[in-house]
């Protein structure tokens, strides 16, 4: 990260004026690394340059946010979006549930996918798969069974993680009896 940033330092000092996605992969390694603090000053200087944002350099906040355990902040950034002329995108809501089910906020994450569906933004199969793993991993299996059957309602599937999760489950000597009538249910269906 630190050659990255000497290299940007250069590029400014040859008058080499960086553009958005000069920012956001900057912004990207900054959060990877855990220097949110640095990301947020950076972020804080593209916006006092005026810059153009876009809703991807916002999403890199907030899973930066998110990754560093800074959920409220997370929320708070997410919700000043509005304030910004910004229009949060299926992947600010995917980032900002993936971050609360990682934080066992499963009741933030559901009304979060609710109000994305109200507000116009559909859902995507990673969507699903993220607040579906969030359920299994907090051991809620008849919410995430819901939304397994919503899923395949909308036309998508569960991915390799979220069927090593449910496998994982079978594999056990104690099966959720909810997900076992779920999987029997749809083996008599197909």
């Amino acid at each position: 990260m630190q050659e990255a940033e000497k290299l940007f330092s250069r590029m400014l000092s040859c008058g080499q004026l960086p553009n958005v996605q000069t920012y956001a992969i900057l912004l990207d390694g900054l959060c990877s690394s855990q220097q949110l603090s640095r990301a947020m000053e950076l972020l804080r200087e593209m916006e006092d340059n005026k810059m153009e944002l876009n809703i991807v350099i916002y999403n890199i906040i907030i899973k930066g946010m998110c990754k560093a355990g800074r959920l409220q902040s997370a929320t708070d950034f997410f919700s000043s979006l509005s304030s910004k002329g910004v229009v949060p995108d299926v992947r600010t809501y995917t980032v900002m549930i993936n971050g609360l089910c990682n934080g066992g906020l499963l009741v933030e994450a559901e009304k979060l996918l609710r109000e994305m569906e109200a507000k116009g933004c559909s859902p995507d199969g990673c969507t699903y798969n993220i607040i579906i793993r969030g359920f299994i991993n907090n051991n809620e299996i008849s919410r995430a069974v819901q939304h397994i059957e919503e899923m395949k309602e909308m036309g998508f599937s569960a991915d390799a993680s979220t069927m090593e999760l449910v496998i994982d489950l079978l594999s056990k000597d104690k099966v959720d009896p909810v997900l076992l009538s779920f999987l029997k249910l749809r083996s008599k269906i197909e």
